[in-house]
């Protein structure tokens, strides 16, 4: 699929010199995956489910990260004669890929991103980013940190009307940590894609509970914000989820 093919360009220039560096230290992954469904019935007829896979790559020079995340949502409801009909009313995937290459100065890095976004009920049915930077961690204690990333890029955009849309952006991201206990953490990120046409703002809250050493319990509020949007569409999109989060 060519969105594979530009989300594998974002990551390539870092390819050759990850190889060498892998076979030099060996690699290090850390994998979660997390899925969540919800099935009403009686009076409201529904169902929803939820899933995400967060793949992160540790090397000595390098460190990666691939996610991939998907929402599907499907309601019965009455048509005009009066029949029950099942109709889809949500149905989101994106994929992402950050290389970063660590400088000399802990925590400090440069990095490549690319994420595509398949919305076929969103404002942007299509949605795609490249974008390459600077980050570093400015604030670092024993049980908290905060990850800030910033630098340019470019997006590409179809709306629900079917318009097309792409420009230059500037694109920020920070994610905050707080380990609660050891067995319970906190999490806050957001991004920020800012451009001419239309700033998308990305928003997660998310409370992490462990129920045995692989498995743990996940509440998260996802909000997505668009500047700029058809007539007909909200700007605003939120989800609210609990899932189960297995880690290997």
């Amino acid at each position: 699929m060519k969105y594979f093919s530009i989300l594998a360009l974002a990551v390539a220039g870092g390819v050759q010199a990850q190889a060498h560096d892998a076979a030099a230290t060996g690699k290090v992954w850390t994998t979660s995956a997390e899925l969540g469904a919800i099935t009403t019935s009686g009076n409201t007829v529904g169902t929803s489910i939820t899933g995400k896979i967060d793949a992160k790559q540790e090397l000595e020079q390098w460190s990666n990260q691939y996610i991939f995340s998907a929402f599907f949502k499907e309601d019965e409801k009455t048509d005009a004669n009066g029949d029950k009909v099942t109709q889809k009313s949500a149905e989101r995937y994106m994929i992402s890929a950050k290389t970063a290459y660590k400088l000399e100065s802990e925590f400090d890095k440069l990095f490549a991103f690319g994420s595509y976004t398949d919305d076929e009920f969103g404002a942007y049915t299509e949605y795609t980013t490249l974008a390459v930077g600077y980050g570093t961690r400015v604030y670092n204690v024993e049980d908290k940190s905060l990850d800030v990333e910033i630098g340019p890029g470019y997006f590409t955009g179809k709306r629900s009307t079917g318009e097309t849309e792409n420009g230059l952006i500037v694109r920020g991201a920070a994610s905050f940590k707080w380990t609660i206990s050891e067995s319970a953490s906190f999490a806050q990120t957001l991004s920020v894609e800012y451009g001419d046409d239309n700033t998308r703002s990305i928003a997660e809250t998310s409370l992490l509970a462990k129920i045995n050493g692989a498995l743990q319990m996940k509440a998260a509020f996802l909000v997505q914000n668009d500047s700029d949007v058809p007539v007909g569409k909200k700007s605003t999109d939120t989800q609210t989820s609990l899932t189960l989060v297995y880690s290997f």
